[in-house]
């Protein structure tokens, strides 16, 4: 089952998701897991996987990057 049959199958809630994506997006080095069942959701691979995601990523780290150097 993919994460997105267990959202349609409402055994994943926004808030759960929500909250995952957003620990992931915080920390992607850091593992994201969502138990669904008695399965496991890999948020961090799922995020990596979405080309808008990744893009959102690498902005951030540029973002990041500017304001090191700038000292702020």
């Amino acid at each position: 089952m993919t994460g997105g049959e267990a959202y349609r199958a409402k055994l994943l809630t926004d808030d759960a998701l929500d909250a995952a994506i957003a620990a992931c997006l915080a920390d992607v080095s850091q593992p994201a897991m969502l138990e669904i069942g008695d399965k496991r959701l890999d948020v961090a691979a799922a995020v990596l996987a979405n080309a808008y995601s990744t893009e959102v990523l690498r902005s951030r780290r540029a973002a990041r990057r500017l304001d090191e150097r700038a000292g702020r």
